[in-house]
């Protein structure tokens, strides 16, 4: 006998149904599954077989084809356990339901327990999108699908619960969604706690309002990881689009929290510098998200950037000039989207102390260069605000007044988003860092002494094109901060000045 029964398969963030079809014939036994399984898919044989005996049920004598289609896209993992059960069943005159609306995910263990995969919010999305009605998933995987209207998502705990609810015996009722969570980041750091670095809070607001990435060089202890960790208390909340796609990118990876499953706060990223370029950009035989993708829509912070691995380094400066991470393995081809706030500190030399106003610098000027010029060209120049994070004196440090809080630097920041959102309203663009060429001229307009300075400026210092590009999405930002439609010449000067520490440092 066949039968079929529909599931969803995944590559990198792109999902697409798949139909799982069984025949059980005559003949010597056998099960084979075909369809381009690897060896975990291969192995749901044995799980399958286990699970169908300890439920109560027989398992078919004779000849088991299963078969995975399309057959030309690679499948992996256990995700098909639960549909290829069910598939035998039916195939096998022991369950009978109708099931042409319905799909099927979820790994079964020997004892017919449904256990969690990856994954599930990019395959409930697909299923809604080919008109199934009612999803099947695992009970702790069934919230995150919850989060798509429009289908009826059952979590299941076991094999027996889901016959009972297809056999009409017990109905059961479809997911809710999670409440959404709230900001546990916001509540512990705040930027009041910060003493001093004016100058420094100012950057790291411009940065948040305009989308941009920026660099703190200071001495240790003068408070740049302090600073940058309270950067998403800063930051807009999240749209819903923004969430759901940072969810999925975060569900394919395995990092979702289970109590918590639509991420509904920016991501803080802060991977250690040992960190390898793959797992940095993203990789595997079966290429998944590294720590740009999963900052996406939030913050990346590599802290004592001169110690990152070259390659490491240099495989940022693609996804930050296109928003996006390309993985290319034998099994295909997957793009990440990486729309991140790439924060990087660093020490100005490699004892840390090179001009500082009261400690020497132990390091040969030797020493010195070759440690700045770890950071190559590019990716500086990728880099739209540099910011030299002086070390905090004493009467700063001892000041009993509370400092600006994060609130209050978050409500100018929404307001200036609300103004890039409306200015951009239909291009697909959210903030300045974003800007093409061609939106670049038409919305970054200046006063005339405005492009005279900047005229002045470019020659003076040397500036690259992209360097010109960076430096009017700046001066634009600090424009919106101020609630201006024009550019003026403080707001370039601004722009210029939080711009050329690597003309003090690099040359």
């Amino acid at each position: 006998m066949f039968s079929m029964v529909k599931s969803v398969g995944i590559f990198g963030l792109n999902s697409y149904m798949l139909e799982i079809e069984a025949d059980v014939s005559g003949g010597l036994p056998a099960f084979d599954v075909v369809g381009l399984p690897d060896a975990a898919v291969k192995e749901s044989r044995d799980r399958v077989r286990a699970a169908i005996k300890n439920c109560g049920y027989k398992f078919p004598t004779g000849r088991i084809t299963v078969n995975l289609a399309p057959a030309d896209k690679k499948k992996e993992g256990a995700v098909y356990d639960l549909p290829i059960l069910i598939s035998i069943l039916i195939a096998s005159k022991q369950l009978e339901c109708d099931t042409k609306r319905c799909a099927f995910l979820g790994e079964v263990s020997l004892d017919g327990q449904v256990r969690s995969i990856n994954g599930v919010l990019a395959m409930v999305i697909t299923a809604k999108q080919n008109g199934i009605s009612d999803i099947f998933v695992p009970f702790e995987n069934a919230s995150e699908g919850a989060a798509v209207d429009g289908i009826n998502v059952y979590g299941i705990k076991s094999v027996k619960e889901l016959i009972e609810h297809l056999t009409d015996f017990t109905a059961m009722t479809p997911a809710k969604p999670v409440p959404p969570q709230e900001n546990s980041l916001a509540a512990a750091l705040d930027f009041c706690e910060v003493k001093g670095q004016v100058m420094a809070k100012k950057a790291l607001e411009v940065a948040a309002a305009g989308g941009h990435n920026i660099l703190l060089i200071g001495p240790p202890g003068s408070g740049k990881s302090m600073l940058a960790k309270r950067m998403p208390t800063i930051l807009p909340p999240m749209t819903f689009d923004e969430s759901i796609e940072t969810t999925k990118i975060h569900s394919v990876a395995g990092m979702l929290d289970k109590s918590h499953p639509i991420v509904t706060t920016r991501p803080f990223r802060s991977p250690h510098h040992t960190i390898s370029s793959v797992g940095l950009s993203g990789g595997g035989t079966v290429p998944k998200p590294g720590e740009i993708s999963m900052a996406h829509n939030g913050v990346l912070f590599l802290d004592e950037l001169p110690e990152f691995k070259r390659d490491a380094m240099e495989a940022l400066r693609q996804p930050l000039e296109d928003g996006t991470v390309t993985v290319t393995r034998a099994s295909g081809t997957v793009t990440y989207p990486s729309n991140i706030i790439l924060i990087a500190a660093m020490n100005p030399c490699p004892c840390g102390y090179y001009g500082h106003p009261s400690k020497p610098c132990t390091c040969s000027g030797n020493a010195v260069h070759k440690y700045l010029n770890k950071i190559s060209g590019p990716l500086l120049d990728r880099l739209d605000l540099h910011i030299e994070v002086p070390p905090v004196d004493y009467k700063s440090l001892s000041d009993k007044a509370q400092g600006e809080t994060s609130a209050a630097i978050r409500e100018r920041v929404n307001r200036a988003r609300a103004m890039q959102v409306e200015r951009y309203k239909g291009t697909g663009i959210t903030c300045n860092a974003q800007l093409t060429p061609s939106l670049l001229r038409k919305h970054c307009v200046m006063t005339d002494d405005a492009s005279a300075y900047l005229s002045r400026s470019f020659d003076a210092m040397g500036l690259s094109a992209r360097a010109y590009d960076r430096i009017l999405k700046v001066a634009r930002t600090v424009a919106d901060l101020k609630g201006n439609e024009i550019i003026q010449k403080e707001d370039i000067g601004a722009a210029l000045r939080f711009r050329s520490l690597d003309r003090k440092y690099w040359e």
